[in-house]
């Protein structure tokens, strides 16, 4: 029987530390009768225990960041010292400054 992984429960810890507080603050203030801020709070939370989940979706999982981790196995070879021939190149350092922000936009 497979169940939650230890990454989900993670994920689901985190996001209930975050929200926890605002659950209780909405609940608070529905219960003293200001109506508005209770569902902010209770609507704010609700996003909060989904942002863990988002974040690790965005950067990809564990799976992901091993696939990405192997596909590269020259890159020692290419980060390493350059040689004074290779000093003034900038395009293999922005290639791979663009490749950094590339992880970010997916």
């Amino acid at each position: 029987m497979k169940g939650p992984g230890i990454l989900w429960l993670l994920q689901t810890a985190a996001g209930l530390s975050m929200a926890g507080p605002m659950f209780v603050v909405g609940v608070g203030f529905l219960r003293s009768g200001q109506l508005v801020g209770g569902i902010g709070f209770l609507a704010l939370g609700a996003a909060t225990l989904y942002f863990p989940t988002y974040l690790v979706n965005r950067i990809g999982g564990p799976r992901t960041w091993l696939r990405r981790r192997i596909s590269r196995p020259g890159r020692t070879d290419r980060d390493g010292p350059t040689t004074d021939s290779d000093s003034g190149s900038t395009p293999e350092s922005e290639s791979a400054r663009s490749r950094i922000l590339e992880r970010f936009r997916r």
